[in-house]
């Protein structure tokens, strides 16, 4: 019997295609992705007193210290007139003295003179972040990754897209967001390409932001403009993560009924805005418990989606998986309490060769806390970053990739039945 658990000595497991991705290094020599994911990833060894994930997780409420990260905020106008209203995106700044109540601690906005000046020739690799449900920019766990790439030693650039009305923003439209929120990363992404043209762009996407950051690059396939992501604690498969929340006490009872307390915090910051929605009806709102119902009086009427679980079937990113076309790196502790096992698409990793999933037997859900506090998943999630940044050259990857969606090299034929990942039910009509 394997008591290693008991040391806080967690195993490491890695999935991914027969044909995995080759990549050149910038010395011209080749690798295969899943090396380079291994080559980053190291033992994981965590906390035996947190010995399994109800612990990890409950950990992530204890702040037993501070890493402080600055921002300025610069908020962005919707082009996308089926998704109108804006957003506010939160970039990584040096130390400054200046405070704003109305905003998280340590960010202010940029003043107009400021904004005038955004925008730079140099070749700083820079990261895109998408947060969980409910958070922002000054949740704990990315800043965890923020703080040892923007150091000046590393040298990166950093932005926080938050979602809507999240990370005291404000609403300027009867809509919050949902897991299929693709649309203002695209606009962010677009931005800073036009701005900072020389850049080259990554992504990282936590818990409910890494469900939407795998929409948006499978959305995007062969033309995402990102060089390579991570993302850690996938929800994966939304239906099958609600149905699990909602088998178990502790999920219906603790983790279910909190993000939907959460979420319903946040309708109340901004009830005047969704107040003119006629889709919601906040009394009906008011009165949800769990994040299923919460999800069936919100998601549901805003969107569209006759049910909660229409809206998940839709906005689940497993399929999307298929359609990636960028190295792409997924971190997922199968002990995770929210992001449940049952969810994660191991088959689908096997099928995209752009794909590497590392799991671990412990972890919790973004938490994989170490003795003194550390969290683990950040070694392999900067490790993986700072490779890609450093050491490929990701404008020379290896043409042996022929896979189509199906996971196969046969071509596709006109007439034939054909698997499409990216065909989704919600739509915008003409």
């Amino acid at each position: 019997m394997d008591l290693s658990w008991l040391l806080g000595h967690a195993a490491v497991a890695f999935y991914h295609s027969e044909d995995v991705l080759h990549v050149k290094t910038k010395s011209g020599t080749k690798q295969t992705l899943l090396d380079v994911c291994k080559s980053v990833t190291p033992p994981c060894r965590l906390n035996p007193l947190l010995f399994n994930g109800h612990l990890q997780t409950f950990m992530t409420v204890v702040k037993n210290y501070e890493i402080p990260i600055y921002y300025k905020r610069k908020i962005f106008t919707a082009e996308d007139l089926a998704y109108a209203g804006s957003f506010a995106v939160d970039f990584v700044v040096e130390k400054y003295n200046e405070t704003d109540e109305l905003l998280p601690p340590r960010t202010t906005h940029f003043s107009t003179e400021e904004l005038e000046e955004i925008g730079s020739q140099d070749s700083k690799p820079m990261l895109v972040v998408l947060h969980g449900l409910s958070g922002g920019s000054h949740e704990i766990y990315l800043r965890h990754v923020l703080a040892p790439l923007v150091s000046k030693e590393e040298g990166w650039e950093a932005c926080v897209v938050n979602s809507r009305g999240c990370a005291m923003s404000k609403i300027t439209s009867g809509v919050l967001y949902n897991a299929r929120a693709s649309w203002d990363m695209r606009q962010v992404v677009k931005w800073l390409r036009l701005r900072f043209p020389n850049r080259p762009l990554f992504g990282i996407g936590f818990s409910l932001g890494a469900n939407i950051m795998t929409n948006y690059i499978g959305e995007e396939g062969s033309e995402c403009v990102l060089k390579a992501a991570v993302v850690c604690s996938n929800p994966w498969n939304l239906e099958a993560g609600s149905l699990t929340l909602q088998r178990s006490w502790l999920g219906s009872e603790v983790y279910s009924k909190t993000m939907a307390t959460n979420l319903k915090k946040l309708c109340e910051l901004h009830v005047e805005q969704l107040s003119k929605n006629p889709r919601i009806n906040m009394e009906r709102v008011r009165k949800t418990t769990y994040l299923h119902e919460f999800d069936r009086e919100v998601q549901g009427p805003t969107w569209g989606y006759p049910t909660e679980g229409a809206y998940y079937r839709d906005a689940s990113s497993t399929d999307s998986l298929l359609a990636i076309k960028i190295p792409f790196f997924a971190i997922h502790a199968e002990d995770d309490p929210i992001a449940a096992k049952e969810a994660i698409p191991y088959q689908e990793f096997t099928k995209n060769p752009y794909a590497v999933l590392c799991t671990t037997s412990l972890g919790g859900h973004l938490s994989w806390f170490e003795v003194g506090g550390g969290r683990w998943f950040t070694k392999p999630v900067i490790g993986f970053l700072q490779k890609m940044a450093e050491d490929i050259d990701l404008d020379r990857t290896s043409d042996n990739i022929v896979n189509n969606a199906n996971g196969t090299g046969e071509p596709q034929v006109k007439g034939r039945p054909t698997f499409s990942p990216m065909r989704r039910k919600l739509h915008v009509r003409d």
